[in-house]
């Protein structure tokens, strides 16, 4: 069953499970763009095709909240605010080791064929500029492991697993980027908050999606 945080006529928020694609994808596992389609589809008794507008992602293993539009006008809308930056968005993560509140600043390359990014020089071709800030960092001596919350400044693929995991703090369970994860961890990482501004009456929302209870996020 699919958790509903707020629904009207132009947007839809959600919680994504962990581990079902954002949109589909090569599994062919039932993705959350196809669920609120079909949410929306039963429920309103529309015919033919239903228009559900995809403005941000998340990464298959990861959860949380996400918006989706219901409208044209109101996907134009938000998806203009993921470019401005208006539309914030706030992880909470689990990651190896102690790091301080910061500003991690890179430059990352997305690799197509592995779908694996990695940090690189400024004047590598097609590089992207990756920034996130920590917002505050509680750690835990006896498990060797900090929560942090982030604020994603940029949206680039991967971008909070790789930063953190090329200063040799990646996140707990991540298959991809942590060489130490073990079989069957689920990634700690999780969309916690998202604000943005109604696409149309522009007032200032702010969704919570709370994390699991289960380790590590119950340090």
């Amino acid at each position: 069953m699919m958790k509903i945080f707020y629904e009207d006529n132009h947007i839809i928020v959600v919680e994504k499970k962990p581990n079902q694609p954002t949109q589909e994808d090569a599994s062919n596992d039932y993705d959350l763009l196809s669920e609120v389609r079909d949410y929306i589809k039963v429920t309103y008794n529309k015919p033919g095709n239903v228009f559900v507008g995809l403005v941000h992602r998340l990464d298959r293993p990861v959860g949380g909240v996400m918006v989706f539009a219901k409208t044209s006008k109101a996907a134009s809308r938000l998806s203009d605010q993921v470019r401005t930056h208006k539309l914030d968005k706030i992880y909470t993560a689990v990651i190896q080791g102690a790091l301080e509140p910061q500003t991690l600043r890179d430059y990352m390359l997305k690799n197509r064929k592995t779908n694996m990014s990695r940090v690189v020089s400024k004047n590598t071709p097609e590089a992207k500029y990756a920034e996130l800030v920590i917002l505050n960092s509680f750690y835990n001596a006896e498990h060797n492991l900090s929560t942090v919350n982030v604020s994603l400044i940029t949206g680039r693929s991967h971008q909070i697993r790789v930063q953190f995991s090329s200063r040799n703090h990646p996140l707990w369970g991540d298959a991809r980027y942590n060489p130490q994860a073990k079989a069957g961890q689920q990634i700690a990482l999780w969309a916690t908050t998202l604000t943005f501004d109604h696409p149309t009456t522009k007032e200032r929302m702010t969704f919570e999606s709370h994390t699991p209870d289960r380790y590590p996020f119950t340090l």
